[in-house]
C-alpha cells in the first residue's frame, strides 16, 4: 500500500492529472481529500467554521484525511492518488506523519507550472460545488493562493519530487509522474513511522541550555509544532535513561549525568490521542563548542533552535508551552513540580 501525493498551485493540474494517472499504475485509486472538507463544511456549527479562512486550518480535516485514507486502503489496497494542495509544511508533517504512523508511505510529487499558464487556467475555472458564489469567487481564491504557493516553494522543492509540467499535457504529466513513481525516481518521503499508542503513554523531555540560558527545541517532521529532544519511554526503560537515549539518538549529544527532574505532568486523554505522563528534565547547558554544532543525524527533526521562553510561546503549542514555562520555574527553585494539564497541583 502507498499513497501518491500531487502537490501543486491551484490550476496546476492536479484532478485531471490523477485521473489520467489511474490507468497507468495498477490496482490504483483516486482519492481527493477535496471531498472531506465539504462534509466538514457541512458537519460542524457556523461558529467554528467562521474561526479559519480555510478547511486545511480545521484539525478535524486533517485527521479525517488521514483516517479516511487509512480506511480506503485497508478496503482497496494498492496506490492512492491524491490531488491536493499543501503549502503549509506543519500541516504536510501531520498528515504525511499521520499516513507513516500507519505504515503507509507516501511519494511526494510537486507539479511545477509556469504562473502566466496558471493564471491562465484560474482565468477559465468553473465554480466548485461547495461555492455558493460562483465562479469569481472560486477564482479569486485561486488567484490569492498564488503568492503563499510561491512562499513555501523554499521547503516544497526540496521535499517532493519536482515535475515541470508547463508544456504538457494532463495525459503526459501522469505518463511522466508514473514513470517517476515506478522507477523510484519519486523516492518515499523520509518521515519518521511512530506507530499511534493504543494506551496511555510514559514520556521522557530534556531540556538543554545554551550559555545564554535559552533552551533547546527541535523541530519534529511527523506532527506539527516544536518540541523539546525526547520521546516515548520504552517498556522497562527508566524515564531519565530514556531521555538521554533520545538525546543521543536525535542530536548526537551524550550526556554523560543523569539529567535532574524537573516537572511532572499529567496530559489528560484528548481523542485521538490517549495521553499520559510527561515528564521534562534538566540536561543542563551545552559547551559553546557543541550549540553551534549540533547534527539531526536521523530523518525525526528537521530544525533545531536555541530561544527564550517568551519565543517558545510563539512555537510550542499551548499544553507543551505551559509545561516548559513550569518547568523552567521548578529549575530557578531547585525543585520538582507536579502538574495536571499543565497546572501545578498539590
Amino acid at each position: 500500500m502507498i499513497v501518491v501525493w500531487i502537490n501543486g498551485a491551484f490550476g496546476a493540474g492536479k484532478t485531471s492529472t490523477a485521473r489520467e494517472l489511474i490507468d497507468l499504475i495498477p490496482n490504483c485509486t483516486l482519492y481527493d481529500p477535496e471531498l472531506i472538507g465539504g462534509a466538514v463544511a457541512r458537519l460542524l456549527p457556523p461558529k467554528r467554521l467562521a474561526e479559519v479562512g480555510d478547511y486545511q486550518d480545521l484539525p478535524v480535516w486533517r485527521r479525517l484525511v488521514v483516517d479516511t485514507a487509512a480506511a480506503l486502503l485497508a478496503d482497496v489496497g494498492g496506490t492512492l492518488v491524491v490531488p491536493m494542495t499543501l503549502i503549509r509544511q506543519e500541516y504536510r508533517d501531520e498528515i504525511f506523519g499521520g499516513l507513516a504512523s500507519r505504515r503507509i508511505p507516501v511519494r511526494h510529487v510537486l507539479l511545477a507550472t509556469d504562473e502566466t499558464i496558471l493564471r491562465g487556467r484560474i482565468a477559465t475555472r468553473e465554480a466548485m460545488e461547495d461555492d455558493p458564489a460562483g465562479s469569481g469567487r472560486t477564482r479569486q481564491w485561486c488567484y490569492d493562493h498564488i503568492e503563499p504557493f510561491r512562499a513555501a516553494l523554499g521547503w516544497l522543492t526540496g521535499d517532493a519530487h519536482v515535475i515541470d509540467n508547463t508544456g504538457l499535457t494532463a495525459r503526459e504529466t501522469a505518463v511522466t509522474v508514473a514513470a517517476a513513481v515506478q522507477t523510484g525516481e519519486a523516492g518515499i518521503c523520509e518521515i519518521v513511522q511512530t506507530p499511534e499508542p493504543t494506551a496511555e503513554t510514559l514520556a521522557a523531555g530534556v531540556l538543554l541550555f545554551d550559555e545564554e540560558d535559552r533552551v533547546l527545541l527541535v523541530d519534529p517532521t511527523y506532527k506539527p509544532g516544536w518540541e523539546f529532544p525526547g520521546g516515548v519511554v520504552e517498556a522497562g526503560e527508566a524515564p531519565a535513561q530514556a531521555g538521554i537515549r533520545e538525546v543521543a539518538e536525535e542530536l548526537g549529544i551524550e550526556l554523560t549525568e543523569v539529567p535532574r527532574l524537573l516537572v511532572v505532568d499529567w496530559e489528560p486523554p484528548r481523542p485521538p490521542g490517549y495521553g499520559g505522563l510527561r515528564l521534562l528534565f534538566d540536561g543542563g547547558r551545552l559547551p559553546a563548542r557543541l550549540t553551534g554544532r549540533l547534527l539531526l543525524p536521523g530523518s525525526e527533526l528537521r530544525a533545531w533552535r536555541f530561544v527564550r521562553e517568551d519565543e517558545a510561546a510563539g512555537l510550542l503549542p499551548p499544553g507543551r508551552y505551559q509545561r516548559l514555562r513550569w518547568a523552567l520555574r521548578a529549575r530557578e527553585r531547585g525543585k520538582v513540580l507536579n502538574l495536571e494539564d499543565g497546572v501545578p497541583v498539590g
